[in-house]
């Protein structure tokens, strides 16, 4: 990722973010409320683009861009972000999963509070010259019920500040072990349990398609007479046409809303409500939120781009592991591994199944990333995409290959190696690799051992022929003739039956064919 050197900034963001970029060597362009059409027309010349909320980063626009390969939100959700079709491109799709969490706890608990006093309705009614106490009775937060649905930062912060109030905190999340939100004084249960128990509900979980609609008819069904709910994560989590409903009938007493299914709302009807306390999307909207948001998306991207570490990648977990000490040469070997295969596998186009196995300690917390890495590897120049560690599980899938990874704990204490098995067209060929004072060598092929182990390096050829001791002085003379000079030769321990040997050469067979005399397979690996 040490490529990223021009990138787009498509909104207002925090000036110290092009500052951060440009003092580490990355050339910055902001242009802001562009349309799509001026996005797509000028995207195509950035490696990387930092956007908030507003942009919509569509499959069209990521198609469009020939070169690019990070997008960072200055921002939590993602939602803007086709990340599907990022992820297919082998763009990294980042946000900063911290930058506004006090800001949206902070608004969370001021319409919690406005919500039990009628602050907004009592400041309106006050402006038009009315002095009206009771209209705006409210009720006290002590003692209530506050039910929490989504306990990350956000949840977290929101329960510890409602809880100096007095209020009893519970709450669901189906990540967030029960044990460590109990730490923090919320009792975890099931949704069917919360739901009936709660005054208050205030929904803090991303929105996909488990929790679109959580709050439905159904569930309102379930809640107290008269409860308030808040959101301020992401519009659609509530059922706007529903709560329209409990509100009308008195089921739900009042709403909290900073979100919409559409911003702005073109439908008024909850905005207008006399219950519903609206803003803007004002979850972030805080001087401090933004100027965070805006410094750690510019510092993830040159941490990434340094080689650091990386935080914030939405769409490549595995990439997390990857910097490490070691992990720039296991990944070499895993990529090195999976080519042989493909070469040796070449003439049976169909991959069926791939199998890794690592084994000894140096391997245990890798196998993430060598499984990408040897995919990598396999599927280079087989589909109209550039396979990487991004990408290449979901190319994978879509190619109908079965991955499947493990680590053999039998013997920890033995070296650290990975053994890699594929079928294609229902033959099956394996490769076992290690890496060996820095530089990834192969040990064994398709049951050939070979007698030292193979650098995977440079120009090679590997060659599946009977065990004859003319063999090599043969493919001299037929190398020789297409202008091709061996440079080293790997024999396997067993010289019976047929088995592989490796060569090194000066340069790669312009035709491979031309050994097929001597040779029953022939594979090739380029420098």
């Amino acid at each position: 990722m040490n490529s990223i050197k021009n990138l787009l900034i498509s909104e207002s963001v925090a000036p110290r973010c092009r500052s951060i970029l440009e003092e580490n060597g990355i050339r910055v362009t902001e242009k802001q409320n562009m349309s799509k059409e001026e996005l797509i027309a000028e995207i195509k010349d950035y490696d990387g683009l930092v956007v908030r909320s507003a942009t919509k980063v569509t499959a069209d626009v990521i198609d469009a861009a020939t070169n690019l390969k990070i997008i960072g939100r200055a921002g939590t959700g993602v939602d803007n972000v086709d990340v599907e079709a990022a992820t297919r491109k082998g763009v990294i799709v980042m946000n900063t999963p911290s930058g506004n969490t006090i800001s949206a706890a902070e608004l969370t608990c001021a319409l919690l509070m406005s919500l039990s006093r009628n602050v907004p309705q009592a400041t309106i009614s006050m402006r038009a010259g009315n002095w009206d106490r009771k209209k705006f009775m409210g009720a006290e937060l002590y003692g209530k019920v506050l039910g929490i649905v989504g306990l990350g930062r956000i949840g977290k912060e929101v329960s510890h500040r409602m809880q100096s109030f007095g209020m009893k905190t519970i709450g669901y999340d189906p990540i967030t072990p029960p044990e460590v939100s109990a730490g923090w004084g919320v009792q975890q249960m099931p949704l069917e349990q919360l739901w009936p128990q709660c005054d208050f509900i205030t929904v803090h979980t991303p929105l996909m398609p488990s929790t679109v609609g959580l709050l439905n008819d159904e569930t309102f069904a379930k809640c107290k007479r008269g409860v308030k709910v808040v959101n301020c994560a992401r519009g659609g989590i509530i059922d706007e046409a529903a709560l329209l409903r409990a509100l009308e009938s008195g089921q739900c007493g009042g709403a909290g809303l900073d979100v919409f299914v559409e911003e702005p709302p073109q439908d008024r009807s909850l905005v207008n409500h006399p219950n519903v306390i609206s803003c803007p999307h004002l979850g972030a909207s805080t001087k401090e939120a933004q100027t965070r948001c805006g410094e750690d998306i510019a510092l993830q991207i040159v941490d990434m781009v340094k080689g650091n570490k990386l935080v914030g990648a939405v769409n490549a977990p595995v990439l997390a592991s990857t910097f490490s000490p070691d992990s720039s040469s296991l990944i070499k070997l895993g990529t090195a591994m999976g080519s042989v295969l493909r070469s040796c596998s070449a003439s049976n186009q169909k991959l069926g199944r791939v199998q890794i196995t690592s084994q000894g300690e140096g391997m245990k917390s890798c196998c993430g990333y060598m499984t990408a890495a040897v995919l990598v590897g396999l599927l280079d120049g087989v589909s109209g995409v550039c396979p990487n560690l991004i990408n290449v599980l979901s190319l994978a899938k879509e190619s109908g290959i079965t991955v499947t990874q493990s680590h053999d704990v039998s013997d920890e204490a033995s070296p650290a190696a990975c053994t890699v098995e594929v079928t294609a067209d229902g033959r099956s060929y394996k490769a076992v690799g290690a890496v060996q004072g820095g530089l990834p060598v192969l040990l064994e092929l398709s049951g050939s051992t070979f007698r030292q182990p193979v650098s995977l390096a440079g120009n090679l050829l590997f060659l599946k022929a009977p065990a004859s001791p003319q063999l090599l002085s043969s493919v001299a003379a037929l190398l020789a003739a297409e202008g091709v000079q061996i440079e080293s030769f790997s024999a396997p321990a067993e010289r019976s039956g047929d088995v592989w040997y490796c060569l090194g050469v000066s340069s790669p067979l312009a035709d491979l064919r031309a050994l097929q005399p001597l040779a029953q397979e022939v594979a090739q690996l380029g420098a």
